[in-house]
């Protein structure tokens, strides 16, 4: 709603400032867990790096094909524009990338990734409410809101606050994976809660989202697409997870 922030005489586009604020949030996230599977911080603390650059870039890369963004427009981020799967696809390979090469267990790193990405998503969805960007349909419930001109949504008009609603979702969403850490029953759990919860979380809001168009003859978006992949794949992970919890208790080889 206020994609400008006027400070001391200078400009400073929201947008930036929530995402600094997101990455922030990621990094003391990260610190925490880590301590909690005794992982070491320095080795974590080099993927972190190496994986909020690929993913940023990955993030806008993706939007820039997604909506056939000129050269010249490509790189004015602060108006906005990354696409979270963009991302978290780059995001995951860089994680993975670090996990070989660091030698480490692959999924109590990745239940620290999950954790953390899901609270740094929250956050950052509020930078797409300040700047307007990843808005909703156009709606006639009390719940609309309308963007000034100067947002990237269309201005004049209520819409749906799906940035808002996906923020909130987000941080619930957290607030059961930091609830249920300490009690998983085996490495790998959280991650693939991740998946089911912002899986089925985002299908949900792609279709009030007004942002990505559905493809023809299908009526889901590819966003969704991805999202039915995260379920399948989160599910998967679980019932692996339970079946060689269930053969180490029995004793079976």
């Amino acid at each position: 709603m206020h994609p400008f922030i006027h400070l001391f005489g200078l400009t400073i586009p929201a947008y930036g400032v929530m995402l600094l604020f997101a990455v922030l949030t990621a990094y003391l996230s990260m610190v925490y867990f880590s301590k909690r599977e005794g992982i070491d911080r320095n080795k974590l603390e080099n993927i972190f790096i190496l994986t909020f650059l690929t993913a940023f870039a990955g993030a806008r890369v993706f939007y820039g094909i997604e909506h056939h963004l000129p050269l010249k427009e490509f790189f004015k981020v602060w108006e906005g524009g990354l696409d979270f799967f963009g991302g978290f696809i780059f995001g995951v390979l860089a994680v993975i990338g670090g996990i070989i090469f660091y030698r480490l267990p692959v999924w109590k790193v990745l239940d620290v990734a999950a954790v953390s990405l899901l609270l740094a998503h929250s956050v950052g969805r509020l930078s797409c409410w300040l700047a307007g960007c990843c808005y909703g349909k156009p709606t006639t419930l009390p719940i609309g809101v309308i963007f000034p001109p100067e947002s990237v949504a269309p201005s004049g008009i209520p819409l749906y606050p799906t940035q808002l609603m996906e923020a909130t979702g987000n941080f619930i969403g957290y607030l059961l994976l930091f609830y249920l850490y300490r009690r998983k029953p085996f490495d790998g759990f959280i991650a693939a809660l991740y998946l089911l919860w912002y899986g089925i979380e985002r299908f949900l809001l792609e279709f009030i989202r007004g942002v990505t168009p559905p493809i023809p003859g299908l009526g889901l978006t590819w966003n969704q697409l991805v999202c039915l992949g995260a379920v399948v794949l989160g599910g998967l992970i679980l019932l692996w997870g339970f079946f060689l919890r269930h053969r180490e208790r029995n004793g079976i080889d």
